[in-house]
């Protein structure tokens, strides 16, 4: 059944705006969604109803604002397919997930001599960890190249398999490119090596189908605000026996069963790695933003976002002087460009002038944007509630940037 696209669009109030005097068009939904109104009285309702910390509380706020909290993460299983809440560990974000898993997991199992693998396709935050990890080790990190149109190089993967890669710590999809790598593929490989495998879904979750167990990764992270939800927070699922291996991350309240001055031990999963008082407002705001996902339907929003990005694609390739960057066969809704001779962030400002927001620069994947020789691209991403008729304005816009240029 067809989504109800201006139905969809009048919960997000955002959207009912006027940017520079014209109507916002917002496709910057790479860098995050807007939020339902739903979400943003979850918000709201926490703090003028149920505001108690959470766990240790015999009150009935603890109670109420424990049981709003759990359940999200009973959602967030079930939306990854986990096998229990306890392999759900919430934190602030994607970044915080993988640098989570960089220091616990680097620091019980990678060794001098150990390597690792990323992709010329990874952000900052699934590279720069690793780097760290790696100097602090001794360890060696390898990269995958890719194609021209941005696709990973899936031979020179397997020629850097090896009996000494630990890791492998790649994508699901693209931020600057929307490619969708062969995550089944790549986790098959690794683990014929004995290798753990690693998947940033940020990006991934928001657009396709996340089944953790039939994917058989070891780890997966996501940001709620990619979501409809909530900034700076996110969740980390890892299997149990490896979360169960891993020392913890940070010590405090929570992680601990039992402190003494002599010895400390620690708390069952979840709670051993979510130390402190933990973002609990923002917490039963994502559950919300699930449910918002769950009743459209992951298959519905996929089918129209993939509409959407098939006739941006067409429209926009007519256009003299557009230039794609990452035309891979398999791609999440976004679309990134440069218009001859332009710098991005000009074409940028001139989109902005018309109310329409894109994002510009390197997307934090500046090495990704050296493989291609280029400084950064303008990137348009769409979400559930966009439309061919913003695209169609976009299209318009972007051809009369381009004859301007093409003029002078």
């Amino acid at each position: 059944m067809a989504l109800d696209i201006q139905k969809i669009r009048a919960q997000f109030p955002i959207l009912h705006q006027q940017v520079n005097g014209k109507p916002l068009i917002y496709f910057d939904n790479a860098a995050t969604t807007q939020k339902p109104q739903e979400v943003i009285d979850a918000l709201s309702n926490y703090y003028h109803m149920d505001n108690s910390n959470i766990h240790r509380g015999a009150h009935t706020l603890a109670d109420r604002a424990t049981r709003y909290y759990e359940s999200t993460r009973t959602l967030l299983k079930d939306f990854i397919n986990a096998k229990e809440e306890a392999e759900i560990i919430f934190t602030k974000g994607t970044t915080e997930g993988i640098n989570l898993v960089a220091t616990c997991f680097g620091k019980k199992f990678i060794e001098q001599g150990d390597e690792i693998i990323i992709s010329t396709l990874e952000h900052h935050s699934n590279i720069v960890p690793w780097q760290i990890l790696c100097e602090e080790k001794g360890a060696k990190l390898n990269i995958i190249p890719i194609n021209e149109e941005g696709e990973i190089d899936f031979e020179a993967f397997e020629n850097l398999l090896s009996s000494k890669t630990k890791l492998v710590s790649i994508v699901h999809a693209s931020n600057a490119l929307g490619t969708i790598n062969p995550v089944e593929k790549i986790i098959s490989k690794a683990h014929q090596v004995g290798a753990k495998i690693l998947l940033d879904g940020a990006q991934s979750s928001s657009h396709l189908e996340i089944d953790v167990q039939a994917l058989d990764c070891d780890f997966f992270v996501l940001s709620a605000h990619k979501l409809y939800g909530p900034t700076g927070l996110g969740a980390l699922y890892g299997k149990r026996e490896v979360l169960d291996a891993m020392p913890p991350y940070q010590g405090g309240g929570e992680m601990i069963k039992e402190v003494t001055f002599a010895k400390t031990t620690f708390n069952e999963l979840p709670f051993k790695f979510e130390a402190g008082t933990p973002n609990i407002a923002d917490v039963i705001a994502f559950g919300k933003a699930l449910e918002f996902i769950n009743d459209l339907g992951k298959k519905a929003i996929k089918a129209h976002e993939d509409e959407l990005l098939s006739y941006a694609s067409a429209e926009l390739s007519k256009i003299n002087g557009f230039i794609p960057v990452g035309t891979a066969k398999d791609k999440v809704s976004v679309i990134s460009f440069n218009i001859n001779g332009m710098h991005p962030f000009d074409v940028g400002m001139m989109l902005d002038a018309n109310g329409i927001a894109v994002r510009t620069g390197h997307h934090c994947t500046q090495p990704l944007m050296q493989r291609f020789g280029i400084e950064g691209t303008v990137r348009a991403s769409f979400a559930v509630y966009n439309t061919k008729s913003e695209i169609d304005t976009l299209v318009a816009s972007v051809a009369k940037i381009a004859k301007l240029k093409n003029k002078s």
